[in-house]
């Protein structure tokens, strides 16, 4: 775990790779899922180092947070249509990527991802965020942890958007 309460982790599996990164948050499990279901958008524009890495996002036409609906979520030059796949009330949040018109990378190819929140003791939920895919860069030794790097920073500009959205709901409310 870093100072900044990030813990990422990264593994493959079957030729598709998982990047997963963790960010501690000081509201309860309840706010926090509140929040994840009722958030559709990352304000602000992400770090300019992701902005040239990545597409940049403009919106979500968010669908009903029930197993099978549908999320399209749109970018500058392209889209994502997910798909949920499981919801485990106040702990998990599960999608598939089902229809991908965006350019990343050298072809990556999203396979979906989702959130899971874990209360700690003290009152503060760790929220993780996972995303899966595939990607034909090679050689994989040196890629995937290039492809990691940018994925965990992508992750913390999500999870670092809704700490401080949630964090500063919960401060107007005391």
């Amino acid at each position: 775990m870093t100072a900044a309460g990030l813990a990422p982790d990264w593994r493959a599996r079957g030729g598709s790779s998982i990047v997963m990164t963790g960010m501690t948050i000081a509201a309860s499990a309840a706010s926090v899922w509140e929040g994840l279901m009722f958030y559709e958008q990352v304000p602000g524009r992400p770090p300019l180092h992701l902005r040239l890495l990545l597409p940049s996002p403009k919106r979500a036409e968010r669908g009903r947070s029930i197993v099978g609906a549908e999320t399209r979520c749109l970018y500058e030059k392209g889209h994502l249509l997910k798909r949920v796949t499981g919801i485990e009330l106040g702990r998990s949040y599960g999608f598939d990527i089902v229809e991908q018109d965006l350019a990343i990378g050298s072809g990556i190819r999203l396979m979906g991802g989702g959130y899971t929140l874990r209360e700690l003791p003290d009152g503060t939920t760790r929220l993780g965020i996972e995303t899966r895919y595939v990607s034909p860069s090679r050689p994989r030794w040196l890629w995937s942890r290039v492809e990691a790097a940018v994925c965990h920073a992508f992750h913390r500009h999500i999870l670092g958007a809704m700490r401080r959205t949630l964090e500063a709901r919960g401060s107007t409310r005391r």
